[in-house]
């Protein structure tokens, strides 16, 4: 099986909910692939948000309503939950306003804060608006960009992971990161480009260049506050900025359909 294959396999298994039956090698050569796989992960879990989107709006009686939740609830349940866990302990340790070490403790202990709690809830219904504004205006552009989100926002875990220095030696981003070098994002560009290349052929450059902006600005944000607030990254720092990065883009897709698009 080819290693980019097997590495993609991987980043299902710990970034999904869907079950790989597979006894997968978890060397570096392996795990290297996984995070070049990282935005291919992206763009297969977009692929599912788009054509749900398309499904339910055709083929089905639902209401725009229905047809938002059902997408919505299919972002929290693809993943596991696992990206939102992140960014409910990332969120906790920050709103204690205590010093870098104390933040990380905070962020080990398995009980949820009420800061985990408000801020996922603020999170997931910011998230639940913006999807239900751009099924009122839904045209076939708009499917590109739901795609192009995740598949954006795992470019950003991917950069943050092997750029960023870690906060702690052990846990799921020190494990990934100690596999890849900065080297090993050679094959992100070369994503990005197919992706504005497809985006230029159906008249869509300007929303997908648009997006691409928002999530490279937020990528730098990402990088200041990780070292200033955490004194690096953490799977849970990581799992935060994807959930950030979607809510970003969710926000500038959403501004697209009123002011661009509409």
């Amino acid at each position: 099986m080819n290693k980019l294959l097997k590495g993609l396999l991987i980043d299902i298994q710990f970034f999904t909910a869907v079950p790989v039956p597979l006894e997968l090698p978890m060397d570096e050569p392996h795990l290297k692939k996984a995070v070049q796989a990282f935005p291919l992960l992206g763009l297969i879990q977009g692929f599912i948000y788009a054509l749900l989107v398309y499904f339910l709006l055709e083929f089905t009686p639902f209401s725009n309503l229905a047809t938002a939740f059902l997408l919505w609830l299919t972002t929290i349940l693809l993943t596991g939950g696992i990206h939102l866990d992140g960014w409910m302990d990332a969120s906790d340790g920050y709103f204690s306003y205590r010093d870098q070490e104390k933040r990380l403790e905070i962020m080990k202990d398995p009980q949820t804060g009420a800061f985990g709690v408000i801020s996922v809830i603020v999170l997931l219904s910011c998230r639940f608006l913006f999807i239900y504004e751009i099924t009122e205006y839904v045209h076939f552009l708009s499917y590109i960009l739901i795609a192009a989100i995740p598949f954006l926002s795992k470019s950003v875990m991917g950069v943050l992971l092997v750029t960023v220095k870690s906060a702690k030696k052990d846990g799921l981003g020190a494990l990934f990161q100690h596999a890849a070098t900065p080297k090993a994002l050679w094959i992100y560009p070369v994503y990005i480009i197919g992706l504005l290349a497809l985006a230029f052929y159906i008249n869509g450059g300007q929303p997908i260049a648009t997006l691409i902006l928002a999530a490279f600005v937020f990528l730098l944000f990402c990088r200041l506050k990780a070292v200033k607030w955490f004194g690096g990254i953490t799977g849970d720092v990581l799992g935060a900025a994807v959930e950030g990065t979607e809510l970003v883009l969710w926000m500038t897709l959403w501004l697209l359909h009123y002011f661009v698009m509409g």
